[in-house]
């Protein structure tokens, strides 16, 4: 007979067959949890790790990316950047204006388009199939200096009604991160969450550690969260029952995303009605409207065996999410919104906030050079609307970001005060222009006001014009992005949780967070 050691009970029996016929008699022999994990870790921990760096295809991969071999082109541009502006400024400022109108435009256009499409009526949803057997569910939750929230993590996570033994929660944790680790032992793991540790490797990003835990997923749905998340208790059971309504070719469901501190400070309160906005508004409006979706890096789940076929994420993109995302369309898979939502912890301290925004800004930089590699092969895979919106979610953005102080000294214009380009505008040019600031601003805040109105936050109103003077903090961003594409293009800013956490956060109750008027 062939002893066989398992770390859950009767966990042989769904590869009894198998066994038999290679190994002949069988006997089961019960181990302590987490030693299979433990021991494979030992037996072939490093290769896994490396596949989890390069398990995506090399054409739909970052990690060829060399910017530091860049760095001496980039220089030069810059000083013919330098000597153009010096010699005629206005041709130069003209160049900049003219493309920062023009993804102004698109990007005011897209939102408008987006508005429209999720205030339609949605199609009737098709009743509820009664499942016979509800499929196991693997959640993935990356976790790097995190031992300050372990225990609150763990109690969120316990409220997850789904049945425990189609539900496993798998805490994937750095090898050297001990602290983490004890805490998590210390909080009390039940026995359908487990710690999954990552071995050594380069480079040290969420998405390494989730390609690595992968293979110790044992659901045919995969589920990721953050530390710091706070879902609805009823959110698995929604996301298996959308799945099942679906057909093969919806692969991805997005969550709703929402903030359980948004009255820390005006920072916080800007942050939850960008989220609204996002999440209740544009995602589902640019889902509605066919195009890609640019995913957000929780709440996410995912048809497992589709999740494969594209080899998982990019562990060196760092903003994975928005790239898997655009892979998910070009292979043709579909990606809905669906009616859940998670709590998140709001980034409301300056500095913080512009290191998160900027490996954001870095993240699509490099998912558009990625995907623009083959351009024709994009536009063929996406379509014309779905490459033209790739180019304004991505392109336009960054740009947007990037640009953003040349687009603040038309100021000078609409002030009457000297600006370079005042001698060669056109009669009517500097009415059209403001005539475009003002749908632009008028576009972003109804995004806002009916984003907010999908929440239970009774945030008032009157913030929501305020994003006027938040959005500017994106060019800080932008410009430190540019500089790590060059630099550091792998390198996780990360941001620090459980700072601004409250008691009404430990849980959150089944429709959103909790109503508190401001």
């Amino acid at each position: 007979a062939t002893l066989v050691g398992q770390s859950r009970p009767g966990a042989i029996l769904r590869h009894a067959s198998h066994m038999a016929d290679r190994f002949g008699l069988v006997l089961p022999a019960t181990l302590p949890p987490g030693a299979v994990e433990a021991e494979v870790g030992r037996l072939s921990g490093a290769a896994l790790a490396r596949r989890a760096e390069t398990s995506v295809a090399p054409r739909e991969s970052c990690r060829s990316w060399n910017g530091t071999a860049l760095l001496p082109r980039a220089a030069l541009l810059a000083a013919i950047l330098a000597v153009l502006a010096a010699a005629g400024p206005a041709g130069l400022l003209g160049l900049a204006c003219a493309w920062a109108v023009l993804t102004l435009a698109a990007s005011t256009l897209l939102r408008i388009a987006a508005l429209t499409a999720t205030l339609r009526p949605p199609p009737p949803e098709p009743p509820p199939p009664v499942l016979a057997h509800l499929p196991v569910v693997s959640v993935i939750v990356a976790l790097h200096r995190e031992s300050g929230i372990a225990a609150r993590l763990i109690r969120r996570l316990g409220r997850l009604d789904y049945p425990r033994d189609r539900l496993e929660i798998l805490l994937a944790v750095e090898a050297d991160d001990r602290a983490t680790r004890a805490a998590l032992e210390q909080a009390g793991l039940p026995g359908w969450m487990r710690i999954v540790v990552v071995p050594d490797g380069f480079p040290r990003t969420k998405p390494r550690a989730l390609n690595y835990a992968l293979n110790h997923c044992r659901g045919t749905i995969i589920g990721v969260y953050d530390a710091e998340d706070a879902p609805e208790a009823d959110q698995i059971a929604r996301v298996v029952a959308r799945f099942a309504a679906r057909g093969p070719g919806v692969a991805c469901l997005q969550g709703q995303l929402d903030y359980y501190n948004p009255r820390v400070n005006w920072l916080s309160r800007c942050f939850t009605i960008e989220y609204a906005a996002w999440f209740r508004v544009i995602l589902p409006g640019i889902a509605r409207l066919g195009l890609p979706v640019p995913l957000g890096g929780t709440t996410l789940f995912f048809r497992r065996d589709t999740l494969e076929e594209l080899g998982g994420w990019d562990a060196h993109n760092v903003t994975e999410d928005a790239d898997l995302g655009i892979r998910l369309a070009r292979h043709g898979y579909r990606t809905e919104l669906i009616d859940t939502v998670t709590g998140e912890e709001a980034n409301c301290r300056l500095v913080p906030w512009v290191k998160q925004r900027s490996r954001w800004i870095k993240g699509f930089m490099l998912t558009w050079i990625v995907h623009m590699r083959e351009p024709g092969l994009l536009w063929r895979q996406l379509g014309p609307c779905g490459f033209a919106g790739f180019q304004v979610m991505f392109l336009g953005s960054v740009s947007q970001a990037l640009l953003a102080p040349v687009q603040w000294s038309f100021w000078l214009l609409v002030l009457d005060l000297p600006h370079p380009l005042a001698p060669y505008l056109p009669p009517g040019v500097l009415t059209a222009l403001v005539g475009l600031f003002l749908l632009s601003e008028a576009a972003g805040i109804a995004v806002g006001l009916v984003g907010l109105a999908r929440t239970r936050h009774r945030l008032s109103r009157l913030w929501v014009p305020t994003l006027h003077f938040y959005h500017p903090l994106a060019a800080l961003a932008a410009w430190k992005a540019a500089w790590e594409l060059l630099t550091r293009p792998f390198w996780w800013d990360k941001t620090a949780h459980g700072l601004f956490d409250t008691s009404a956060a430990q849980t959150l109750p089944a429709g959103g967070p909790p109503s508190v008027p401001d």
